[in-house]
């Protein structure tokens, strides 16, 4: 899975997950375009990144807001090496039943997992398209396909993703630009841990492991593969 002389943009890529995506993705020789909304977190992934960081860059953005997303797209774009977008942005809340919940927390949840997801696919596909095709992937989560009390707006969200992406899949197909879902479970992270101290980790999910999807999805061993939807468990 080699990406030389390509550029991959991804969204959230200061976060745990998308630290583990950017190294990945720079292991297989890509020039990384990190884009989030804090700068403050890029020490820990230039640090990560080693000698590798000559080909790592950081766009601060917003990417649910229109114009920031078009503007970090056209920017990773430069040269006509883009090759993937993949969006791992996205934030949690739960804890409480849908009648505890406050009644703005669908709202919040949509916010900040629907919309980054419907901005960046929007301003990701005349860019893919015009470099000659690549592929977008969207980090959701197992939340999407399943019962989840204590946090049902945040699943109704995820599912909202999954729909939105799979819908795009078959709209950009002749476009040769290739659209997958990744639904991660658990995943073993420091804010994870600090969460849920008695938590069985041996069920939890690697972020690497689900970097090396999400990679497999980008290249071109993974071609063949559009409108897949694809679980990554822990306990392997």
């Amino acid at each position: 899975m080699r990406f030389e002389n390509r550029t991959v943009l991804v969204a959230g890529g200061t976060g745990a997950l998308g630290r583990a995506i950017c190294l990945s993705f720079l292991e297989g020789g890509a020039r990384v375009v990190a884009v989030g909304r804090r700068a403050p977190e890029l020490d820990a992934l230039f640090a990560a990144a080693g000698p590798a960081r000559d080909r790592l860059a950081f766009q601060q953005a917003d990417v649910s807001d229109p114009a920031q997303a078009d503007r970090a797209v056209r920017e990773a774009a430069r040269g006509g090496t883009l090759a993937a977008v993949v969006n791992a942005a996205g934030a949690w809340s739960g804890g409480k039943t849908l009648a505890e919940e406050p009644p703005d927390a669908l709202a919040r949840m949509l916010a900040a997992n629907l919309a980054p997801h419907h901005v960046l696919a929007r301003a990701a596909v005349p860019a893919l398209s015009s470099a000659g095709g690549g592929a977008i992937v969207a980090v959701a989560s197992l939340a999407a396909i399943g019962p989840q009390p204590g946090q049902a707006s945040y699943g109704a969200a995820k599912a909202a993703v999954l729909s939105l992406l799979l819908s795009l899949a078959e709209e950009v197909r002749a476009l040769r630009v290739r659209v997958n879902v990744v639904l991660p479970g658990t995943m073993d992270t420091e804010a994870n841990r600090n969460a849920m101290p008695g938590a069985d980790r041996s069920t939890w999910a690697r972020t690497e492991d689900v970097a090396s999807v999400i990679t497999f999805l980008c290249s071109d061993e993974g071609r063949a593969v559009s409108g897949a939807a694809i679980p990554v468990r822990g306990g392997g």
